[in-house]
Protein backbone atom coordinates (compact mmCIF):
# COMPACT_ATOMS: atom_id res chain seq x y z
CA UNK A 1 0.00 0.00 0.00
CA UNK A 2 1.03 3.61 -0.52
CA UNK A 3 0.75 5.47 2.78
CA UNK A 4 0.99 9.25 3.26
CA UNK A 5 2.34 10.35 6.63
CA UNK A 6 2.73 13.74 8.26
CA UNK A 7 2.86 15.59 11.55
CA UNK A 8 3.23 18.93 13.23
CA UNK A 9 5.98 19.76 15.71
CA UNK A 10 4.06 17.98 18.51
CA UNK A 11 4.19 14.67 16.66
CA UNK A 12 7.63 14.46 15.05
CA UNK A 13 9.04 11.62 17.17
CA UNK A 14 5.98 9.38 16.85
CA UNK A 15 5.63 10.13 13.12
CA UNK A 16 9.22 9.03 12.51
CA UNK A 17 8.73 5.83 14.54
CA UNK A 18 5.51 5.01 12.67
CA UNK A 19 7.09 5.81 9.30
CA UNK A 20 9.87 3.30 9.95
CA UNK A 21 7.36 0.75 11.26
CA UNK A 22 5.09 1.06 8.20
CA UNK A 23 8.07 0.74 5.87
CA UNK A 24 9.22 -2.38 7.75
CA UNK A 25 5.82 -3.90 6.91
CA UNK A 26 6.59 -3.47 3.21
CA UNK A 27 4.50 -0.37 2.53
CA UNK A 28 5.64 2.63 0.51
CA UNK A 29 5.56 5.87 2.53
CA UNK A 30 5.35 9.46 1.33
CA UNK A 31 6.43 11.79 4.13
CA UNK A 32 4.78 15.22 4.23
CA UNK A 33 6.94 16.31 7.21
CA UNK A 34 7.84 17.71 9.65
CA UNK A 35 11.26 17.09 11.07
CA UNK A 36 12.59 18.09 14.48
CA UNK A 37 13.04 21.84 14.79
CA UNK A 38 10.50 22.70 12.09
CA UNK A 39 7.16 24.32 12.82
CA UNK A 40 3.93 24.59 10.87
CA UNK A 41 0.24 25.17 11.46
CA UNK A 42 -1.04 21.58 11.63
CA UNK A 43 -4.01 22.12 9.29
CA UNK A 44 -1.52 22.58 6.43
CA UNK A 45 -0.07 19.09 6.98
CA UNK A 46 -3.52 17.50 7.34
CA UNK A 47 -4.59 19.16 4.09
CA UNK A 48 -1.52 17.89 2.20
CA UNK A 49 -1.95 14.31 3.41
CA UNK A 50 -5.70 14.29 2.76
CA UNK A 51 -5.31 15.81 -0.71
CA UNK A 52 -2.74 13.17 -1.64
CA UNK A 53 -5.38 10.53 -0.90
CA UNK A 54 -8.29 12.39 -2.49
CA UNK A 55 -6.16 12.76 -5.65
CA UNK A 56 -5.29 9.04 -5.65
CA UNK A 57 -1.56 9.49 -5.03
CA UNK A 58 -1.73 7.53 -1.76
CA UNK A 59 -4.20 4.92 -0.52
CA UNK A 60 -4.21 5.79 3.19
CA UNK A 61 -2.73 8.33 5.55
CA UNK A 62 -1.35 8.60 9.07
CA UNK A 63 -1.18 12.03 10.69
CA UNK A 64 0.30 12.75 14.12
CA UNK A 65 0.02 15.85 16.29
CA UNK A 66 -0.41 16.40 20.03
CA UNK A 67 -3.85 14.78 20.27
CA UNK A 68 -4.86 13.80 16.72
CA UNK A 69 -8.09 15.76 17.04
CA UNK A 70 -7.34 18.87 15.00
CA UNK A 71 -5.72 16.82 12.27
CA UNK A 72 -8.82 14.63 11.93
CA UNK A 73 -11.13 17.64 11.87
CA UNK A 74 -9.05 19.29 9.15
CA UNK A 75 -8.61 16.16 7.02
CA UNK A 76 -12.38 15.63 7.07
CA UNK A 77 -12.83 19.02 5.37
CA UNK A 78 -11.33 17.60 2.16
CA UNK A 79 -14.09 16.19 -0.08
CA UNK A 80 -14.05 12.42 -0.24
CA UNK A 81 -11.97 11.95 2.91
CA UNK A 82 -12.99 10.06 6.03
CA UNK A 83 -10.50 10.50 8.86
CA UNK A 84 -10.65 9.44 12.47
CA UNK A 85 -8.68 9.67 15.69
CA UNK A 86 -7.88 6.19 16.97
CA UNK A 87 -5.69 5.21 19.88
CA UNK A 88 -6.95 1.64 20.33
CA UNK A 89 -7.05 -1.44 18.11
CA UNK A 90 -10.83 -1.86 18.06
CA UNK A 91 -11.47 1.74 16.94
CA UNK A 92 -8.71 1.54 14.32
CA UNK A 93 -10.15 -1.67 12.86
CA UNK A 94 -13.72 -0.38 12.90
CA UNK A 95 -12.66 2.87 11.22
CA UNK A 96 -11.82 0.78 8.15
CA UNK A 97 -14.25 -2.12 8.42
CA UNK A 98 -17.34 -0.03 9.24
CA UNK A 99 -16.52 3.42 7.85
CA UNK A 100 -13.94 2.87 5.11
CA UNK A 101 -11.74 5.62 6.60
CA UNK A 102 -8.61 6.42 4.67
CA UNK A 103 -6.84 8.41 7.39
CA UNK A 104 -5.99 7.64 10.98
CA UNK A 105 -4.76 10.38 13.28
CA UNK A 106 -2.96 9.99 16.58
CA UNK A 107 -1.68 12.14 19.38
CA UNK A 108 1.92 11.81 20.51
CA UNK A 109 0.80 13.19 23.89
CA UNK A 110 -1.88 10.48 24.12
CA UNK A 111 -0.27 7.19 23.03
CA UNK A 112 3.15 5.63 23.43
CA UNK A 113 5.19 4.33 20.50
CA UNK A 114 4.69 0.60 21.09
CA UNK A 115 0.93 0.95 21.53
CA UNK A 116 0.80 3.17 18.45
CA UNK A 117 2.58 0.49 16.40
CA UNK A 118 0.04 -2.11 17.56
CA UNK A 119 -2.84 0.17 16.57
CA UNK A 120 -1.30 1.03 13.19
CA UNK A 121 -0.62 -2.63 12.46
CA UNK A 122 -4.29 -3.51 13.07
CA UNK A 123 -5.34 -0.56 10.92
CA UNK A 124 -3.04 -1.57 8.05
CA UNK A 125 -4.35 -5.14 8.14
CA UNK A 126 -8.03 -4.10 8.13
CA UNK A 127 -10.05 -3.85 4.94
CA UNK A 128 -13.49 -2.50 4.12
CA UNK A 129 -15.75 -5.29 2.93
CA UNK A 130 -18.95 -4.56 1.06
CA UNK A 131 -21.76 -5.57 3.39
CA UNK A 132 -23.94 -4.21 6.15
CA UNK A 133 -21.86 -1.03 6.51
CA UNK A 134 -21.98 -0.16 2.81
CA UNK A 135 -25.32 1.72 2.98
CA UNK A 136 -23.98 3.78 5.90
CA UNK A 137 -20.83 4.78 4.03
CA UNK A 138 -22.90 5.55 0.93
CA UNK A 139 -25.17 7.78 3.05
CA UNK A 140 -22.10 9.62 4.41
CA UNK A 141 -20.98 10.27 0.84
CA UNK A 142 -24.47 11.39 -0.15
CA UNK A 143 -24.59 13.88 2.74
CA UNK A 144 -21.11 15.15 1.89
CA UNK A 145 -22.11 15.65 -1.75
CA UNK A 146 -25.27 17.50 -0.74
CA UNK A 147 -23.25 20.11 1.14
CA UNK A 148 -20.31 20.13 -1.27
CA UNK A 149 -22.58 21.36 -4.04
CA UNK A 150 -24.51 23.81 -1.86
Amino acid sequence: MKIAIGCDEAGVELKNILKEFVQSKGHEVEDFGLEKGESVLYPLIAEKVANSIAEGKNERGIIVCGTGIGMAITANKIPGIRATVAHDVFSAERSIKSNNCQIITMGQRVIGPESAKTVINAWLESQFVDGSSTPKVEKMIEIENKYRNA
